[in-house]
């Protein structure tokens, strides 16, 4: 075993280097020192969602911890051996559950078994994937790399009560294939929600009406639902298949932002996205990033933005894998990301 030792103020200098840095100490068996943990951050440190990340992947993995406080920006992580079973995990806030999830597949899938995880805290919350975006594009662009998971949710988590739940049966991955996906294909399918708990189902048909009047020649398929929730909360979603690719786009409603301008973005992403050239959306891209350096063959990808959250994952990643990577093009264009082994 060595220890790894990040900066966490690097780059992007946000919650994903943690996330990122845990799923690789618990695959590889390398000793974590995290510091500067989001140093740059209006409030430092870690938080309730971050400290549920590292006792999740403490608990699968037997791990060691210290510094996994409110706030404390030093951590240090010492894996065990990673052990599929049944997971329970509460972040207890609003926080996202789909983030605790993304710290946990990865060691997970390759623990030979089959595992089951049940995470309670926010589904569809600011700053953070949505469960939808998991489900609808991560999910099936990870089957194309043979890495399978099966997802449902129980009951829906908003900010600020948060409240939801959301359940993984993670299968076991024998190999990772690579990717290389230069051309999406013509558009197959566009499909979505507009979504609203403890609110007016009018204010969802507002959304949707949104969404499409700015997609009106792509014969969009939207469908409104009105979900269980602890508290108040409204969000659009937007999934669009193409022949060799899957990209999403979501919106969340708060307070004092109409319902027009729910649906309104997340129409415009699409569109953003549509005209570019690019397979991959800007989200997908830096997700997908960790798994196809687990494969032994070579992946290749177009992306509609090079993020600087893309670059960081990037770079936590070659800290702990003997891998090599190439960025064509700048940051926050399009751009085609190749990772190699040799």
């Amino acid at each position: 075993m060595k220890t790894i030792e990040l900066d966490g103020s690097h780059g992007e200098g946000g919650g994903q280097i943690l996330r990122t840095a845990l799923s690789l100490s618990c695959m590889t068996g390398h000793a974590l020192k995290l510091y500067n943990i989001r140093t740059g951050r209006k409030k430092p440190g870690l938080m309730p969602q971050h400290i549920t990340c590292v006792h999740a992947a403490s608990e699968i993995s037997n791990a060691e911890i210290k510094g996994a406080e409110a706030g404390s920006t030093e951590l240090i992580f010492v894996p065990g051996k990673t052990m599929p079973g049944n997971y329970i995990f509460d972040i207890k806030t609003a926080g996202s559950c789909t983030l605790v999830f993304q710290t946990l597949l990865p060691p997970l899938m390759l623990g030979g078994k089959p595992s089951t995880v049940t995470i309670k805290g926010g589904t569809h919350v600011p700053l953070s994937p949505t469960y939808h975006y998991l489900a609808d594009v991560l999910f099936p662009m990870l089957r194309k790399i043979d890495v399978s998971v099966d997802s449902a949710i129980d009951k829906y988590g908003f900010y600020p009560e948060g409240g939801g739940e959301v359940s993984f049966t993670v299968h076991p991955a024998s190999q990772v294939k690579g990717l290389d996906v230069s051309e999406r294909g013509a558009l197959t399918a566009l499909y979505g929600y507009s979504a609203v708990s403890h609110l007016p189902v009018q204010i969802a048909l507002r959304q949707k009406n949104a969404m499409e009047q700015k997609v009106t020649s792509f014969h969009a398929d939207i469908h409104i639902m009105n979900v269980e929730s602890p508290g108040a909360g409204t969000f659009t979603f937007l999934a669009a298949q193409y022949k060799n690719t899957v990209a999403g786009f979501s919106s969340i409603g708060k307070k004092g932002k109409p319902a027009e301008k729910v649906g309104a973005v997340t129409a415009e992403a699409f569109l953003d996205f549509h005209h570019t050239s690019a397979a991959v959306d800007l989200h997908l891209a830096d997700q997908i990033v960790l798994y196809l350096s687990l494969s032994r063959e070579d992946s290749s990808f177009t992306t509609s933005c090079i993020t600087e959250h893309l670059l960081t994952n990037l770079w936590v990643i070659k800290q702990f894998m003997d891998i090599h990577y190439e960025v064509e093009g700048q940051l926050n264009s399009e751009g085609r990301i190749k990772i190699y082994r040799s």
